[in-house]
């Protein structure tokens, strides 16, 4: 099995905290950027979030590693609502054809895509700091999560690394027996649709087995568990959770003073 592991410093102060106060300072924190639709407050609260990074004793560069799929993902938000929203609000900022990009259209989509990483950065940020282990510990005690859901959810971090390493084998194989897309973009998409399907049946049954093997080893009985290492809550945890709440109130304050707030519903 490949281990998975944090990249934090392991002395950084916010990476030390427990893994419940992180990822509820990441909840709170996410869900408050949801109550409005404009661009700055996201914009703020992003500020803020890689303001915080060295705190968590994470490099900038191995955070932009983990977290490129999401910036993909918000360009791809940003381009398909200018490209194709329904509603042309706003002065008409640029045309080209049929597209026509408005001032109204174009803070839509910007802060579609900045609310999409503001609330996906939180969680980039605690699980890359966090040892799925002690995630488990604390919130079998701190929390009071049944056993056999924590105990299945460190099984399942611990095996997400092997899905890249599943694929990746999955197409040496493949390679190996002739069976190559070359430069037909319609031959790789279905040689993509055929390998993930492979590998969702290959994660299904190694999911299958191991789920029979926590029953035999008694994750089902009910029986009382003990914890080896003890995740402790203190004070210093509970800031960070209020010191959350409070950045994502500034965010949306200082949206609210420039007079670009608006909410969600209403």
């Amino acid at each position: 099995m490949i281990p998975y592991q944090p990249i934090a410093a392991p002395g950084a102060p916010l990476a030390r905290r427990n893994p419940v106060a992180k990822v509820a300072a990441a909840m709170i924190f996410s869900v408050a950027l949801i109550v409005t639709v404009d661009p700055v407050a996201p914009a703020v609260a992003i500020a803020f979030e890689l303001a915080v990074v060295p705190l968590f004793g994470v490099r900038y560069a191995a955070l932009a590693r983990r977290a490129w799929p999401l910036l993909l993902s918000a360009l791809g938000i940003l381009c398909t609502l200018v490209l194709f929203a329904a509603e042309r609000t706003g002065s008409l900022l640029w045309q080209a054809g049929p597209v026509e990009v408005t001032t109204g259209v174009l803070g839509t989509a910007l802060g579609m895509a900045l609310r999409v990483i503001a609330v996906a950065l939180p969680g980039v940020l605690v699980f890359a700091t966090t040892d799925p282990t002690d995630l488990t510990d604390a919130l079998i005690q701190n929390v009071k999560a049944p056993p056999r859901f924590a105990i299945g959810a460190l099984a399942a971090f611990r095996l997400v690394p092997l899905l890249a390493l599943e694929w990746r084998m999955l197409s040496l194989a493949r390679r190996a027996r002739g069976v190559d897309a070359g430069r037909n973009p319609l031959a790789r998409l279905r040689l993509f649709g055929s390998t993930a399907f492979a590998l969702l049946v290959g994660a299904i049954r190694r999911g299958t087995r191991l789920a029979t093997a926590m029953d035999a080893r008694g994750f089902d009985s009910g029986s009382p568990r003990t914890s080896a290492r003890r995740q402790r809550f203190t004070v210093a945890d509970a800031a960070l959770v209020a010191g959350a709440a409070m950045l994502a109130g500034g965010a949306l304050a200082v949206s609210v003073a420039l007079g670009a707030f608006r909410p969600l519903v209403g």
